[in-house]
């Protein structure tokens, strides 16, 4: 007969597997593990939307001046907010009535749950890995915002956490196209070259990109143009098991092969203290709800959850390189 504790069982297991996904989604991603290393992995508590505080100008009442000369004392309005709308993933751990009678014993039935929750976790690591690459129109823009968004190939158009940056210039990225900007298309011989021009275009003093994120293509040129010499690389990203090279003290990770989610010839310069990873508190790869039972099925569906987006709070200080 099925076991009659399978409720009980398929939460249990659900909580002790599940509890270990969001660390293992950060893990997942060189992005959220730079983000989790500098505390920029900040769970939001609820609210209409998830809010980013920005500075957006300098304090206008500086002023140098001699003796008795009056000073400006007027207010100075440097902070606004960036709005992002919540985004909703699930993904679905379901055992039939069949499989209940197949595997009547607890310990068979921990095993196939254990097996598809398994599953189910590399299924959220992997999509939520992707989708921090997007521009928040998949799913009919229900995905996550990710940087196609935040660091824009064009980022004169368009809105980002409710700013116009055809109106506001202080919320533009930096943008390089080797093609149209630089004098040819990248390669081992000049990738350097257009590199350093963003890295230059989006350094302020010792605020500058210490993540650079590149897909295989714009990776392997840069890894070819440093073959006649030393090349450094980052222990603890090495230790994650993600290949990385140094370029002025960033790290360059690359986010391709099979499932990367890197658009093709690009590259990310992101300064991490701007961005930040802001799942939901209560929803951050959680079950969801009780067991469900369809009326005109024999099964049992759990659902796993999680809320959040990315956001950004210095679009000036991010960078791109592409084709």
């Amino acid at each position: 007969m099925a076991s009659p504790n399978l409720s009980e069982i398929i939460t249990t297991t659900l909580r002790n597997r599940t509890g270990k996904l969001a660390d293992n989604v950060t893990k997942n991603n060189a992005i959220l593990l730079k983000l989790s290393g500098k505390g920029r992995v900040k769970p939001a508590s609820g609210g209409r939307t998830i809010v980013q505080e920005l500075e957006y100008a300098e304090n206008g009442t500086f002023m140098y001046y001699s003796g008795y000369e009056p000073l400006n004392v007027s207010t100075s309005d440097v902070i606004t907010a960036a709005e992002y709308d919540w985004k909703q993933a699930a993904v679905a751990v379901t055992i039939s009535g069949l499989e209940q009678l197949q595997n009547a014993s607890d310990e068979k039935v921990i095993d196939l749950l254990e097996s598809r929750i398994g599953n189910a976790e590399k299924t959220m690591s992997n999509q939520i890995s992707v989708g921090l690459y997007g521009d928040g129109t998949g799913s009919s823009g229900k995905a996550i915002g990710g940087l196609q968004l935040l660091v824009a190939d064009t980022p004169t158009s368009g809105t980002v956490g409710g700013i116009s940056r055809l109106t506001y210039t202080f919320w533009r990225n930096y943008s390089f196209d080797a093609t149209t900007d630089g004098t040819a298309a990248a390669t081992s011989a000049n990738i350097t070259s257009y590199m350093n021009r963003v890295y230059l275009a989006t350094a302020r003093g010792r605020d500058h990109p210490d993540l650079i994120i590149a897909d295989n293509n714009y990776y392997r040129l840069y890894l070819e143009s440093l073959q006649t010499i030393q090349r450094v690389t980052n222990t603890e990203l090495a230790a994650a098991g993600f290949d990385n090279l140094k370029y002025m003290g960033a790290d360059v990770v690359y986010d391709g092969g099979i499932g990367g989610g890197c658009p093709a010839n690009h590259m990310y310069f992101l300064n991490t203290d701007y961005i930040y990873y802001r799942p939901h508190s209560a929803r951050n790869m959680v079950p969801i709800g009780g067991e469900r039972m369809n009326t005109n099925q024999d099964a049992i569906v759990k659902l796993i959850g999680w809320a959040g987006n990315m956001t950004l709070s210095n679009a000036m200080l991010q960078g791109i390189l592409k084709d």
